[in-house]
């Protein structure tokens, strides 16, 4: 329920309160024709917020949660207890990852409709599905030896490859491609698509200026910083210098009184201020990173900068690309260099003539 007296911190303004935690399935209005439904997950991040949006005699849906039984139970209720005789006529997915995917392919089934994605984000996570059954690439092995990594943690992760489609409903085998800046009739209103990039390829926010609303996915988070990652795929990448980008760009394309509809944690007002933040957080990282590789260090070596607490189990491989996402970036910045020993391990410490980033 809307609180009487919406709860301010850090700059964010939470109409439903910060810590709110819906009813799992249970609808929320939080605007004309727009309902929030929370689906539990059972992880760390122990839940997504999905939207449903009226659109005349049928419903779009906007991501999906993971394909698990509960999240099928969830939806089944739904069906029934609060879309009514209105079918699911579209599925809009913000990006590949499968709590936002994972039960897309079974929307679309059920209802003989298309699922919409950008392009990049449709084909990335049929690639990354299709690796599920495989054994780990020996390139991947090389990938996370060269960041340090001990011979069990990566038998660990050989036995770990190929989770990603686990959860994940088989995809359609055509899609309607959203793409950046095009507008969406959804309800008689129109929404723009805003793409950023950084945490998935081509993440699709969807802006509605009629409402004053944005459908942030995970490009915009109110509590916590989305994962930037570098993986074996693309080793040379540097996705935070495109997340940084893509932050700064989507502060100067929207205005700054929206209400954002972030899939984990809860509603709020703030977009300018959240975005300088995310973008304060990776420039204060990168400073923090620079100034410990003042000695030859390991990728593994470089977590104390980045994380203040032990990296373990599931986390590391998060861990893992995020604090070479930002290795990438000072070494695109030619701020560190970078060795290879004989043993395949790759070390990195600072330029004597760089400074910090600024």
């Amino acid at each position: 329920m809307l609180v009487d007296n919406p709860e301010i911190f850090r700059g964010l303004n939470y109409p439903w309160g910060r810590k709110v935690d819906p009813e799992p399935g249970v609808p929320e209005q939080v605007a004309e024709g727009v309902y929030w439904v929370r689906f539990p997950m059972p992880m760390g991040l122990d839940h997504i917020n999905l939207w449903l949006l009226e659109d005349g005699a049928g419903w779009t849906v906007v991501d999906t949660c993971l394909d698990l039984p509960r999240s099928r139970e969830i939806w089944e209720a739904l069906f029934t207890d609060f879309l009514g005789d209105k079918p699911i006529t579209r599925v809009i997915c913000t990006h590949m990852h499968p709590d936002h995917v994972g039960l897309a392919g079974w929307l679309t089934e059920r209802f003989d409709c298309q699922l919409w994605m950008t392009r990049e984000e449709y084909l990335l996570c049929r690639s990354l599905v299709a690796d599920t059954g495989r054994p780990a690439p020996e390139v991947a092995i090389s990938f996370y030896r060269a960041a340090g990594y001990s011979e069990e943690q990566l038998a660990a992760y050989r036995e770990a490859f190929g989770g990603f489609g686990r959860a994940v409903h088989p995809l359609p085998d055509s899609f309607r491609r959203l793409k950046d800046r095009e507008t969406v009739t959804i309800g008689e209103r129109y929404w723009q698509v805003i793409v950023g990039s950084g945490h998935s390829p081509e993440h699709a926010c969807l802006y509605c200026p009629a409402l004053k609303l944005l459908i942030a996915g995970d490009q915009v988070l109110p509590r916590i910083t989305p994962n930037v990652s570098v993986f074996p795929t693309e080793p040379e990448s540097d996705p935070l210098q495109e997340w940084l980008q893509s932050c700064s760009r989507i502060r100067e394309l929207l205005p700054d009184d929206l209400l954002v509809l972030p899939a984990h944690e809860a509603p709020f007002h703030g977009l300018h201020v959240r975005l300088t933040q995310l973008i304060e957080t990776h420039k204060r990282e990168l400073n923090q990173l620079f100034e410990h590789l003042s000695e030859p260090r390991r990728v593994v070596d470089c977590f104390p900068a980045l994380f203040r607490r032990e990296v373990t189990g599931f986390h590391l491989s998060l861990a893992t690309g995020e604090t070479i996402a930002h290795l990438n970036c000072l070494l695109r910045r030619r701020q560190i260099s970078c060795e290879t020993d004989a043993e395949g391990v790759v070390w990195y410490r600072q330029l004597p003539e760089s400074l910090a980033f600024d």
